[in-house]
């Protein structure tokens, strides 16, 4: 019977049972976190020589975030072609889209709408006065509506592999898969394949994330020697304002959803996401943490068909951690220079942030590109984005961790209606 167990996995019970190594029983959660700890801890310990951390640490981080987006692209292709294909039907693929696409919009839209909201309350801006001529900030250029709807669709299949243009990518895989759907019985060989290196990708990413725990301390490590108490203290207001925001977007709406749409635990959901959230937070990257988020949402019960489409697409489109970082600067700002937002001008920023959280999605820089788009939109002066660039990375590190908690989320209420959809389905026919 401890035989039995020992190959379960489990830990035998009773005297004299051998007991595997303590490092062996930590899950890979406990390692990320430990991981993460420890960067701080060795980012603190360096901020007086910061570039022995960019020599001697960040290598790491940068070899496991390399490793990462090496697999994303052709995990996020076949992930995506083979959830299309596997749920046999277009309808169906169009009402999961849909009811995806429905959702993230709603989220985006609470999250800038709850940025403003603790932005005022707690008044972010006070104690600054700033006259917009101290600053010079040259706008990066943001795509027109109509260049954002063309890029999406690529001239060719190979050159959005090699550029990572995620959305594109996604569009290659969805016209692929309906392809496959619309050819067949013929199609057969060609599913097989596409299964094949779909499992074959989701392989290697799992050996990539046993690794995770060195990446997340190279990453973490240069992060805090290079950005200390210098640069955080003058903006901490700001900072704490944003990461409350951010918290209550993850306490109030996720976990919202999950109880009432899901269905589920919210706590329950957040210990099976705690892995992303850790790696999102020290990594910053949505699309670097999306190998880790598929992984976990199968764990969680996802199907692999729904996991495999709305997560990638959340990872392109939905920034909700962005939307409410889009709040609180724009606020920030106004208050920054001594300028008054109606309410009117306030409902504004929401819907250019639900917008250009769209509508810049994949584009370099893209959380600066969104602030400058809010700002014009409603009369703000647009050097004040070089106020908020400092701690720019600090904030980036938590709306990441809602971006991804975000899709995450999205995931298991999409997930769950589509399972009540199939079950009343069959009881009609069954009647």
């Amino acid at each position: 019977m401890a035989e039995d167990l020992h190959r379960a996995g489990a830990d035998p019970v009773g005297e004299g049972a051998p007991k595997r190594p303590w490092h062996r029983r930590l899950s890979l959660t406990t390692w990320i976190f430990i991981a993460l700890a420890l960067g701080v801890l060795c980012g603190l310990a360096l901020q007086g020589a910061p570039e022995l951390a960019d020599a001697y640490v960040k290598p790491f981080g940068t070899i496991f975030l390399n490793l990462i987006k090496m697999i994303v692209v052709p995990l996020v292709l076949f992930s995506i072609m083979a959830g299309v294909v596997s749920l046999d039907d277009v309808r169906q693929v169009g009402a999961i889209g849909g009811k995806t696409i429905l959702f993230y919009l709603a989220t985006t839209a609470c999250a800038v709408t709850l940025g403003l909201v603790f932005a005022n309350v707690m008044s972010v801006g006070a104690g600054y006065v700033m006259d917009a001529g101290e600053l010079a900030y040259e706008t990066p250029a943001a795509p027109s509506l109509v260049d954002t709807l063309v890029n999406i669709f690529p001239s060719n299949f190979v050159q959005p592999m090699a550029d990572a243009t995620m959305l594109q990518v996604i569009v290659i895989a969805v016209v692929f898969g309906f392809g496959i759907l619309a050819a067949g019985s013929k199609a057969a060989p060609v599913v097989a394949v596409v299964e094949g290196l779909n499992e074959v990708c989701i392989k290697i990413m799992r050996g990539i994330l046993l690794v995770a725990p060195i990446g997340v301390f190279g990453l973490i490590t240069p992060v805090i020697a290079n950005n200390g108490p210098d640069v955080l203290l003058p903006l901490l207001w700001l900072v704490v304002v944003a990461y409350v925001a951010m918290a209550c977007q993850i306490a109030v709406v996720y976990s919202g959803l999950i109880k009432l749409v899901a269905r589920k635990s919210p706590l329950a959901f957040l210990r099976g996401e705690a892995p992303v959230m850790g790696f999102a937070f020290a990594s910053a990257s949505s699309v670097g943490s999306l190998p880790l988020n598929i992984e976990c949402a199968e764990k969680m019960g996802v199907s692999k068909p729904v996991a495999s489409f709305v997560l990638p697409l959340g990872a392109t489109i939905n920034m909700d951690g962005t939307a409410i970082y889009q709040g609180v600067c724009a606020m920030f700002i106004a208050q920054v220079f001594g300028i008054e937002l109606s309410l009117g001008q306030q409902m504004t920023i929401v819907l250019t942030s639900v917008l250009a959280s769209i509508g810049t999605a994949g584009v370099p820089g893209s959380g600066m590109i969104m602030l400058a788009m809010v700002l014009q939109s409603v009369g703000l002066p647009v050097e004040g984005v070089a106020l908020v660039a400092g701690v720019d990375r600090i904030l980036d590190m938590m709306r990441t961790v809602v971006n991804v908690t975000g899709d995450a989320a999205v995931a298991q209420c999409v997930d769950a209606m589509d399972r009540r959809g199939a079950a009343r389905r069959a009881a009609r026919k069954a009647a």
